[in-house]
C-alpha cells in the first residue's frame, strides 16, 4: 500500500467549484480500470457524473451505464445519453437492489459515496452480488482529521480499518490510500467550502460559538482528505 499526497489550491481554478477533490478522486478511480468492454457498468452514488465523464475519456467501452443516486437534483445534472439509465434510489434501502441487474460480467464502480452508507455491511453484501469486479474510492475518517481534533469531535464516517475489514468479508481486495490537501487563502473560505461541498455530511453540526472557536484555533491553511482506493473481486462470484 502506497500513500500519495496531492495538493490543490482552492484558488487555482477559474470557476467557483466545490467538488475539486471529488472530481480528482473520480479521475484517479477510473484511471485504474483496465481497457476493456463491459455490457453494464453500475455507478453507485453517481452524483453529478464525474465517473461517467472520466469513462468517456478512458480507453474503455460499455453498452449501458446504470447511474444510481438518491438525489433527484444530482441525477438531473448527470449527463444524459442513450447509454445512460438514471436510477433514483438509496443504497441504504433493501428495495434498491431488487431490480438491479445481476451479472458476473458487470463492472461496479463507486466514487466518494460509500462512506455515507448507514450500514456498510448491508450495502457491501448487496452490491457484491451485482458484479464480479468492483472499484471503489471511499473517504476515510482521517478526512478533516486536524479539524475534528481541534473541534474535539468524532468523524461521522468510517475509519480505514473498518472499511477494510467489511470489504474483505465480501471481496478479495487490494487497497491503496491516497491523501489530498486543499489549500485556502483564509479560514472563512475553508469553512464555506466545508458547508457547500457535501464532504462533511452534516452529522456533527457545530454551534455558532464552536465554529467561531474552531476558526480561531484551526492551525492549518488547508484541509486534509484521505481516500481508500479498492480493486475488488466479489467472493460471491469467485467460483463462477
Amino acid at each position: 500500500m502506497s500513500t500519495v499526497i496531492q495538493e490543490f489550491s482552492r484558488f487555482a481554478h477559474e470557476y467557483d467549484t466545490y467538488n475539486v477533490i471529488q472530481a480528482e478522486v473520480a479521475k484517479a478511480l477510473v484511471e485504474q480500470l483496465p481497457p476493456s468492454h463491459y455490457t453494464t457498468i453500475i455507478d453507485i452514488g453517481c452524483g453529478s457524473g464525474e465517473v461517467y465523464k472520466n469513462l468517456l475519456n478512458h480507453d474503455l467501452s460499455f453498452d449501458q451505464l446504470l447511474a444510481l443516486d438518491s438525489s433527484p437534483e444530482m441525477l438531473k445534472i448527470h449527463p444524459s445519453s442513450e447509454k445512460v439509465k438514471k436510477i433514483c434510489a438509496d443504497f441504504n434501502k433493501p428495495g434498491t437492489f431488487e431490480n438491479l441487474s445481476c451479472s458476473p460480467g458487470n463492472l461496479l464502480l463507486s466514487s466518494s459515496a460509500l462512506q455515507w452508507s448507514k450500514d456498510l455491511d448491508f450495502t457491501l453484501s448487496e452490491i457484491s452480488k451485482k458484479a464480479s469486479h468492483a472499484y471503489f474510492a471511499i473517504f476515510t475518517s482521517h478526512t478533516f482529521k486536524t479539524l475534528h481534533e481541534t473541534a474535539q469531535i468524532t468523524s461521522p464516517i468510517y475509519p480505514e480499518s473498518v472499511l477494510r475489514e467489511t470489504i474483505e468479508k465480501y471481496y478479495d481486495a487490494a487497497f491503496e490510500v491516497k491523501k489530498y490537501k486543499l489549500h485556502f487563502e483564509s479560514v472563512r473560505e475553508m469553512f464555506s467550502y466545508i458547508k457547500k461541498s457535501g464532504v462533511s455530511g452534516g452529522e456533527k453540526q457545530l454551534t455558532y460559538k464552536q465554529t467561531k472557536e474552531l476558526m480561531k484555533h484551526y492551525p492549518l491553511d488547508y484541509l486534509e482528505f484521505e481516500v481508500l482506493f479498492v480493486k475488488a473481486t466479489s467472493l460471491s462470484h469467485s467460483s463462477a
